[in-house]
This record gives C-alpha cells, sequence and structure tokens, in this order.
C-alpha cells in the first residue's frame, strides 16, 4: 500500500540539479533588495559573532592582571553592545530572510496551481486531487523550508571562517588542531543520518497510513453503519494505530539516543582542546583569555558542521521537492487552441465531421463520427452505457482533445477560439453538481459574479416556479455545507440549473442531470427544463424518459456510432434499437404504464 503510493506520475521528469537550482534562484531573484540586506546582515552578524568571544578573551586577561577597572568596564560594555547588535542584525536578517522565502514559495504556488488549472480533464483522470494539491501545498513549502535552512547554514559558516581566521592569526597550532578535529565531527554526523534516516522515512510513510486510514474511515462512514461494521472499522483502525506506536516508538528511540552520543562527542573533542591550549598557557605561548576562546570556538565549530552533513540529505529532498512541483508547472495540457479568435455570442451551430476520440491509446471510443446540430434544436443523446454519449459533450465543452476530424460551432473550428471565451457560451449541468462551501446566492452566481441578488432570486423562480427555495431554511442566504452536503440531490440540481441559467449560455449541455433525483425534483426540473432550453442549443443525455421524449430529436448511439435518429415516437413506430431501450429502460417511467401497473393491482387485489 506504502510502495503504490511511491511511483511516479505520467506528467513527472527528471531535471539536472543545476537547472532546479538555477529556476529557483530565478523565483528568489526577483527579492533582490532583501537579498543583498540579507547577505549584507549576515556578514554583519558574522563578524559581530566573532567579536564576542575576542571580548569575552580581553576581559578574562584583563581580569587576572588587572591594572584598573575601567577596562573591564569598557570590555563588558562592548560585550553588551556586541551582543545587542548581533541579536538585532539576526532579527531583521531572519525576518528580510522568512519574508524573501515566504514571497518565492507565494508566486511558486500560484504558478503551480494556476498549471493545474489550465489542465484539462484527462489530467485529472490520470492523477488523484489530494497528488496534485500535495506539490501545491507541501512540495512548494519545503522549497522554502530549505532556503531558509541555507541561509542558517551560511550564517553559521560564516561566523566559523571569520573566528577560525582570527585564531589562526593568534595560535595557528591551536587553529590546525580544531580543523583537524572537523572531519570525525562530519563522520559523526553522516553516522548518525545513516541510522535515523531509515526510521525517519518509516515515520513518515506510516504518517501516510494513518491519514489514509482515517480519511477512507470518515469518508465511508455511512456505509459501516449501514453495514453495522462499526466494531470492524475500530479494529481495522486499532491495528493501524498499534503499528504507528510502534514506529514512533523506535523513531523516538533512535533519534533521543543520538543527542547523547553529540553530547559525548563534543565532550571528548573538547577534552582534547582544553588539554592543548591549557599546555600552550603552561608554556606561556597563550593566555588564560586565549585558552578560553579556543574551548569556546569549538562549540562554534560543532554545530555548523554537524548541520552541514545533514544537509546532503536535506539538499536531494529539497531537489524531489523542487523536481515534483516544476514537473506539474511544465505539464503540457492535452488540450491545446490553434488560436485565440474572440467568440462572440454564438448562435449554437454544433458540428462533427469525421471525429475520432480515444481517451487511452488503442481504446477508440469514437471513429469517424459525424454529426450536425442546428442552433436553437434540443437534441437527446441516449444508449447504452459506454456508447459515446458522455464523451461527445465532454468534447463539445472542450475537456478533452479529440484525435481527428473537426468541432465547429457556428462553422468555425472550435480549436481556433478564444477557449476562456468559448466555455463561457458553455452550461453544463451533470449528474451530481458540485457546489462549493458557502450560500445558495454565491453558487447560483458563481459564473457570473456580478449579479445582483434581485438577478439570481429571479433565475431561480423560473426553476420549478421556485416552490423548492421555500423548503430552505434561509433562502438564497442558506448555507449548501461543504460540496452541497446540507442540501438534496434534488436541490443540488435545482441550484445547477439556476446556475445555467443565469449564466445565460448559447449551448446547454445536461448529461444525465435527473438520473438520480425522485419524480417530484424530477417534475420541479422538467418545468425549469423549458424556461432553459428557450432560444439556445441543448444537449441531453438522460436515462429518464420525460428528458427524451420532449426532445426535437434524439440521436441513438452504440459504439460510438450512429444506428437510429428522429424523435420518440418516430423511432418508437420503426421499432429499432430506440424501441428496444424504451421498452427496457424507459417505458416504465411513462404515464401509462404507471396507470395499468394501478389498474392490474387494483384487479388483483379485488380478486
Amino acid at each position: 500500500m506504502i510502495a503504490s503510493g511511491l511511483s511516479g506520475e505520467r506528467y513527472d521528469r527528471t531535471y539536472r540539479a543545476p537547472d532546479l537550482v538555477r529556476r529557483v534562484w530565478r523565483y528568489l531573484g526577483r527579492q533582490r533588495g532583501q537579498l543583498v540586506s540579507v547577505i549584507a546582515l549576515i556578514l554583519l552578524r558574522s563578524l559581530l559573532g566573532a567579536a564576542g568571544p575576542l571580548l569575552m578573551t580581553r576581559s578574562i586577561d584583563a581580569a587576572l592582571a588587572p591594572t584598573s577597572l575601567r577596562p573591564i568596564v569598557w570590555l563588558a560594555l562592548g560585550i553588551l553592545a556586541t551582543g545587542l547588535l548581533g541579536w538585532g542584525a539576526e532579527y531583521v536578517r531572519q525576518s528580510l530572510s522568512s519574508a524573501a522565502t515566504a514571497a518565492m514559495v507565494e508566486e511558486l504556488r500560484r504558478d503551480a496551481f494556476g498549471a493545474a488549472v489550465d489542465q484539462d480533464m484527462s489530467f485529472y483522470d490520470e492523477n488523484t486531487t489530494a497528488e496534485v494539491a500535495s506539490r501545491i501545498a507541501s512540495d512548494a513549502y519545503e522549497v522554502g523550508h530549505l532556503l531558509s535552512l541555507t541561509a542558517n547554514l551560511f550564517s553559521e559558516m560564516a561566523v566559523v571562517v571569520v573566528l577560525w581566521s582570527i585564531l589562526f592569526a593568534m595560535q595557528w597550532r591551536l587553529a590546525l588542531l580544531i580543523v583537524a578535529l572537523v572531519p570525525p565531527i562530519v563522520a559523526f554526523a553522516l553516522g548518525l543520518r545513516a541510522l535515523a534516516r531509515p526510521v525517519a522515512i518509516r515515520e513518515k510513510r506510516m504518517r501516510a497510513v494513518v491519514r489514509t486510514a482515517v480519511s477512507e474511515s470518515v469518508a465511508g462512514i455511512a456505509v459501516a453503519k449501514a453495514f453495522r461494521q462499526e466494531a470492524s472499522l475500530l479494529a481495522g483502525f486499532r491495528e493501524v494505530n498499534d503499528l504507528a506506536y510502534r514506529v514512533d516508538l523506535r523513531r523516538g528511540l533512535v533519534l533521543e539516543s543520538t543527542f547523547p552520543a553529540r553530547l559525548a562527542l563534543e565532550a571528548l573533542v573538547t577534552t582534547i582542546i582544553v588539554y592543548a591550549s591549557g599546555r600552550s598557557v603552561m608554556r606561556g605561548t597563550a593566555s588564560a583569555g586565549t585558552w578560553y576562546l579556543f574551548v569556546q570556538a569549538l562549540q562554534l565549530f560543532v554545530t555548523p558542521f554537524i548541520d552541514l552533513a545533514a544537509f546532503s540529505s536535506q539538499f536531494q529532498d529539497w531537489l524531489s521537492a523542487a523536481e515534483r512541483v516544476f514537473a506539474l508547472i511544465d505539464a503540457e495540457p492535452r488540450v491545446i487552441q490553434v488560436d485565440d479568435q474572440p467568440v462572440g455570442k454564438l448562435e449554437g451551430r454544433i458540428e462533427f465531421v469525421d471525429i475520432s476520440f480515444a481517451y487511452k491509446p488503442g481504446e477508440q471510443v469514437l471513429r469517424d463520427f459525424c454529426l450536425s446540430i442546428p442552433a436553437g434544436q434540443t437534441l437527446a443523446f441516449v444508449g447504452h452505457t459506454g456508447a459515446g454519449k458522455s464523451s461527445l459533450a465532454r468534447l463539445i465543452a472542450r475537456f478533452y482533445e479529440f484525435q481527428e476530424g473537426e468541432l465547429r460551432a457556428d462553422g468555425q473550428d472550435i480549436r481556433t477560439f478564444d477557449l476562456t471565451e468559448y466555455r463561457r457560451q458553455i452550461g453544463l449541468v451533470p449528474q451530481s453538481p458540485f457546489l462549493f462551501s458557502g450560500t445558495l446566492l454565491d453558487n447560483i452566481r458563481y459564473g457570473v459574479p456580478e449579479a445582483s441578488e434581485e438577478q439570481v432570486l429571479h433565475a431561480a423562480q423560473r426553476i420549478g416556479s421556485g416552490d423548492w427555495l421555500q423548503d430552505l431554511p434561509d433562502g438564497l442566504q442558506t448555507d449548501v455545507g461543504e460540496r452541497g452536503a446540507n442540501l438534496s440531490m434534488g436541490q443540488r440540481q435545482l441550484v445547477a440549473l439556476a446556475r445555467v441559467l443565469i449564466h445565460d449560455p448559447a449551448i446547454l449541455v445536461l448529461d444525465e442531470a435527473t438520473a438520480s433525483v425522485d419524480p417530484f425534483t424530477e417534475a420541479q426540473i422538467q418545468e425549469g427544463l423549458e424556461e432553459v432550453f428557450r432560444d439556445r442549443t441543448s444537449i441531453i443525455i438522460a436515462h429518464r424518459l420525460s428528458t427524451v421524449k420532449n426532445a426535437d430529436r434524439i440521436v441513438v448511439l452504440e459504439e460510438g456510432q450512429i444506428i437510429e435518429e428522429g424523435t420518440h415516437d418516430e423511432l418508437l413506430e420503426a421499432g429499432g434499437h430506440y424501441a428496444d431501450l424504451y421498452n427496457t429502460y424507459f417505458r416504465h417511467q411513462s404515464l401509462e404504464y404507471i396507470e395499468e401497473a394501478g389498474r392490474v393491482g387494483e384487479r388483483a387485489m379485488g380478486d
């Protein structure tokens, strides 16, 4: 289960590390003023960081050989001033660095989100929304996070370089000894990383498993309760939770043991420096203050080099995060416009000319498909599942790219239109309409945000005479909840129809819009459909007789081909495939069938 989530996506690509660094730098480079200030403050901070131990050294020497109290007072004030200036410089540096990083992450997320929005629907058929969201939210943050770590590490190393230069000028032998101790420190840090990394990775994977278990359990709680499987659900989570406990415990034991080991190494290295510098003091080649300076310098040396050893693995994680974000940004959409001509108001004439289409290579849905739909006509597509009904609607909406042929609107290839303007001419009502969190008012005017409340109310009242609004507690101000959870499926469909009506498209597509509603709500929808269909081309993909029989024209599909077309009465009289579909799927929905069934039932009760 864990391994299945670690495979790459189809749009993933491999970038060279220098290319990733340069590309991130272009984002960060847009805050040049802040970066110059950050570098200047890092250099100032390194000088002040080295000045503090030097002043302390002079204070110790002055205290051991006192001639006057004044030098000690001035040195103490100097230490105080150095500390305050260093704190101020570091505070400003951290603030500027955080601001520059946050601005870079904001821009990176905006580009990644924009790329995700611009992708066509086939992209989301192949990639989960959670995976895309992870790249935009988490990976973009990781890119910025390591930049902050880099700035901190550079600041620490700058202090080390300045201080070591001073130490080398004062006591070059002791300075070389400190340098000689650096490789063991780095080797120790690398050993700790090798020990800790596997348990850290397992802990991250386990965290993902726990999140998945919780989200699936909460999402499926209704099914679990319906089948009275709450105990099974709890037992399954308990097993996952116990495993997470063991993984967390092992991680804690490993990581917590590294800190005492580090203290032991620091104590050993400090012992060596204390002994070596103490011998220099005994020989008279160094003062007591110099001895203190070297001991303090060692503490400043250990942390940056341990951090530097761990930086290599963090850098690889950073490269991986940057690669995932840029792969999303660079993913090429399959729906490609060859021009961006203005659209204007379409009449709604649609022509399929030798269209061939497949969602995946080798899985042909349409082949050399031809169909002409006059402007203002209401046309219904019927056929068995997989016949290609919804595919035709999605091609009209330009959600997918067809491989061959030409699809025209008002005689012009839709690939030559400005895509945004063209889609404004399309109104789509799916089987399960999506509502955004917020009020009913906001959802109805989603496509026309400038619409007034009076305009929205007028549009809503034209759907089903507006009676459905009376069933809502706060009318247009009713909170629809997450994904419309506070509304019934029928109410969501009515909202979707009102949203289309106020949008006023030239072409309307109803993709099984009444398949999941009750007969009463269907009747309300049918009342509104006459209003919605007026003066526009309407394409219906329906499983309900009421939405099919009133169509101006019915097209029967089988395996992506037209096998029959005509009106409801004409096709029934022909006695072909539509008549079979009618007797199989639609006839039981007819008023005649219901009345006949009622009479049969009455006679059976009478007998």
